[in-house]
């Protein structure tokens, strides 16, 4: 029998004793976990630590502290609305980590968790120079956290995001803000290229709506808590993709990149595309469905991405 919160405050004490009953539940209750931790432990533990204002790379030294009552009942409480509300933790912390940096996150945003993280971390490396690297675009930023990221990455380079979410666009500024990158940043509120200046990228970078519908409507509530707006792609999922490999042509430096992810969505572009190159990224943190393109490949096929966008 489940015990009660008051139970629960009463018997357990410790940071660790926390962190096990919080994974405990969510097993129990059956959640789902992909928004940023993989596990019911590393969802407990992101909560837990929350709650006690603690970093997430705590040393294990402190785990056996014990947590004062009114700790206990911040935990307990927090750990009840994740369960009731199917939300994931990000927003319920409001906080989530991407390439090793702190964002904003609300309901406005999908909680950060691209594989594209662990190529920005790299710098884009083997495909592109770093020191060649003068401005990158990314576009659907959402958050701002692949812009951001890439801020950090390339200090020297200036960055541009687009968004078409008023939302998406608040919470961007927030970031941008928060991570003081106002002179190196630029946000634009745009349906991808429409309102961006003429001007020639090096990296043009994005994490669009790749989702087919029904493939939406299948998946766990906790997607469902996220912005439809930024899953959903059209009846393929590769509506807005089909877009960016038409215009980026127009955007893209001799000697940039393209690096756009897919998802689950990769099997169906590289059966519409089956002449097309694509390189698809392994990962060494897991994730797939990332496809890189030179600007080369980007112009010698335009006219087949042309014609299937109609």
């Amino acid at each position: 029998m489940q015990q009660t919160s008051v139970e629960t405050i009463q018997t357990l004490m410790t940071v660790r004793d926390y962190i096990r009953w919080a994974a405990s539940r969510f097993a129990e209750a059956k959640l789902f976990h992909g928004h940023g931790t993989a596990t019911a432990l590393d969802d407990a533990a992101a909560l837990v630590l929350h709650s006690l204002y603690l970093p997430y790379n705590l040393s294990e030294s402190y785990f056996s502290a014990r947590l004062t009552e009114a700790e206990r009942h911040r935990i307990v409480d927090l750990v009840n609305r994740r369960i009731h509300t199917r939300m994931p933790s990000a927003y319920l912390t409001n906080e989530a980590i991407f390439a090793g940096l702190p964002f904003y996150v609300d309901e406005r945003v999908l909680v950060p968790r691209s594989p594209i993280a662990e190529l920005i971390q790299e710098q884009f490396a083997p495909w592109i120079d770093s020191d060649n690297v003068g401005r990158i675009l990314d576009l659907c930023t959402g958050s701002a956290c692949i812009a951001i990221a890439c801020a950090y990455a390339f200090p020297d380079a200036w960055v541009d995001a687009v968004e078409l979410s008023e939302g998406a666009l608040d919470v961007a500024k927030i970031n941008v803000v928060k991570h003081e990158l106002e002179e190196q940043l630029t946000l634009y509120h745009s349906d991808l290229f429409d309102a961006l200046p003429a001007q020639k990228y090096d990296l043009i970078v994005s994490n669009p709506p790749y989702v087919s519908i029904a493939e939406w409507e299948q998946l766990p509530a906790e997607f469902h808590a996220e912005p439809e707006m930024g899953f959903t792609g059209g009846e393929s999922g590769l509506d807005l993709v089909l877009e960016i490999l038409v215009d980026a042509a127009d955007y893209l430096t001799e000697q940039g990149i393209l690096v756009i992810e897919v998802g689950s969505s990769a099997e169906t572009l590289q059966a519409q595309f089956p002449d097309v190159p694509f390189y698809w990224l392994n990962f060494e943190n897991g994730g797939d469905g990332v496809f890189l393109l030179t600007a080369e490949q980007v112009f010698a096929f335009n006219e087949q991405f042309k014609q299937a966008l109609g």
